[in-house]
């Protein structure tokens, strides 16, 4: 399998540029892109070295690795229930201070990284047609490029546009939409048309799966199928408010996929399985050290930011969630009076030989790097493969396909029934909880799918994405009420720092005319 997965070096088309910007995608010394990308075959490195993309380092920065610094920096860090232990000196990011700091690489780095993935999946798309090559492979093939651009439009609309409930129906701005090679300067569109165009993207992608007959080898998790395309689909209307469409295609998607069991539950999050529908490839002769998601969040990491700041889950989550549900044992929870007086309640640090220190260092030994500093609430879900920071990082499982089923049905209304048992089979039948039970109905129910999806994706990216497209406040608190440091311990309104909407990047700006002129009308 490794040796599948290019960079696409050979294909200089595909990851040169003149300029650092998405829309410069032909280099002068380039050969022409259908001499490169002449046959199917050639085509499916193409494939590869995109999903390769995924998990590279970018603009030479420690941390910019791909999906993972998504997650992290973006999904998890400013989010309302993920804290990174004592890690005071990153509270801009925390306190998500930056959005409307154009000239910031915080800002700038997920607009590189997504185009780059959609100039790339453009090149495919544009020349699939003239490829010399099966007309399955072919459709199996456009069907990857198209679902790579529309998840690449997703996850920019989610940071750079405003929240779908505040868009006006789709009115607001939305992104440029490059959809050939071309390097002409180009405007925005508005939110409804970028929706429209990830919806016509993963509908062709859909039918094309679909055409083509093929599936992908049963060791490849990490590159596109017809289930991430469902999968695709379920978030992106889950998140433009279209219920009945992001029930739909979250019931598809998780077809096939069973839920893992308790076993691979805790055995690191690092390892595709049977509930996993789409993840970044990852080995240690291809890690990226100590830029990668597991070397800022895997518990047992050699790297100094998992060591000395360890990743924490708040304590107003996780007091809401039942000791019967084995997914508190992911997490050091204080359980007796003599491990919560064995804590620094400023900071959350275990004093060392002291109760709650000794539990840790022997119930977790193995989910522990020996130098690493113990916190209360700090979490074993995330362990690395090989050090500092080996191991897939999952983009789309079942269970948030259940979740997302469950919220959409709550939101169309009259569903009750079938919400209850979704909710009972993800944490019951899964043997999460053995003895959850659910006879909540409307409002409450609601909040009950939001809990249970705050918890069962802790750590995976989702944390701020959601709380956005709730337009609900992140409140986090110190002690006794919460576990946050002091300097993490704010309400971020929805109104506030442009309504949660990261402002497009001053290079793009100044690079695109069309672009800059919208903001001067």
């Amino acid at each position: 399998m490794k040796k599948l997965l290019y960079t696409l070096a050979g294909f200089g088309f595909l990851l040169s540029s003149c300029a650092d910007d998405y829309m410069d995608t032909m280099p002068e010394s380039s050969t022409a892109t259908g001499t490169l990308i002449e046959s199917t075959e050639n085509a499916k490195l193409a494939i590869n070295g995109i999903c390769r993309l995924m998990g590279n380092q970018y603009l030479s920065t420690q941390g910019m690795n791909g999906e993972g610094t998504i997650k992290t920096w973006y999904g998890n860090y400013p989010g309302n229930d993920f804290q990174k232990s004592n890690l005071t000196g990153w509270s801009s990011i925390i306190n998500g201070t930056y959005h409307e700091r154009n000239t910031s690489s915080y800002d700038y780095y997920p607009w590189f990284y997504y185009y780059k993935l959609i100039v790339n999946a453009n090149a495919v798309i544009v020349n699939i047609e003239n490829m010399n090559g099966l007309e399955a492979d072919k459709n199996f093939i456009k069907a990857q490029a198209l679902t790579f651009r529309a998840y690449s439009y997703f996850m920019l609309s989610q940071l750079y546009c405003h929240r779908w409930v505040d868009s006006n129906n789709g009115s607001s701005r939305g992104l440029p939409l490059r959809l050939d090679l071309g390097s002409e300067e180009l405007p925005a569109s508005t939110l409804g048309e970028t929706y429209a165009q990830i919806y016509a993207d993963l509908n062709e992608a859909i039918a094309a799966f679909k055409a083509s007959g093929k599936k992908r080898e049963a060791n490849d998790n990490y590159s596109p199928d017809l289930s991430v395309a469902y999968a695709v689909y379920a978030r992106a209307a889950l998140t433009r408010q279209d219920w009945a469409n992001a029930a739909n295609y979250a019931a598809l998607a998780r077809e096939g996929y069973s839920l893992m069991s308790n076993a691979e539950y805790f055995s690191g999050f690092n390892t595709p399985n049977s509930e996993w529908i789409w993840s970044v490839y990852s080995a240690s002769d291809q890690t990226l050290y100590y830029y990668s998601f597991f070397a800022y969040q895997g518990s047992n990491s050699s790297a100094g930011a998992c060591k000395n700041y360890p990743c924490a889950i708040s304590k107003e989550l996780i007091n809401q969630i039942p000791e019967t549900d084995i997914r508190r044992d992911l997490f050091l929870v204080p359980k007796t009076e003599e491990e919560v007086n064995s804590y620094a309640k400023t900071n959350g640090k275990a004093n060392s030989n002291e109760a709650l220190y000794k539990r840790a260092k022997a119930e977790y030994k193995d989910k522990l790097n020996s130098a690493s500093l113990i916190f209360a609430y700090m979490q074993f879900k995330h362990t690395v493969v090989d050090q500092p920071g080996v191991g897939h990082v999952n983009n789309f499982r079942a269970a948030e396909m259940y979740l997302t089923e469950a919220e959409a049905k709550c939101m169309l209304g009259g569903k009750d029934a079938e919400v209850q048992n979704l909710l009972v089979e993800l944490n019951a039948g899964s043997g999460r909880n053995p003895e959850y039970t659910c006879d909540k109905t409307g409002a409450d129910l609601l909040e009950e799918v939001k809990l249970y999806r705050r918890f069962e994706l802790w750590g995976e990216g989702f944390d701020w994405f959601d709380y956005k497209r709730w337009k609900q406040p992140i409140v986090r608190k110190t002690h006794p009420e919460g576990s946050f440091h002091a300097q993490f311990a704010i309400t971020l309104e929805p109104s506030g720092e442009n309504q949660w909407t990261w402002v497009f990047p001053a290079r793009e700006c100044d690079y695109n005319d069309a672009l800059n002129n919208q903001y001067k009308e």
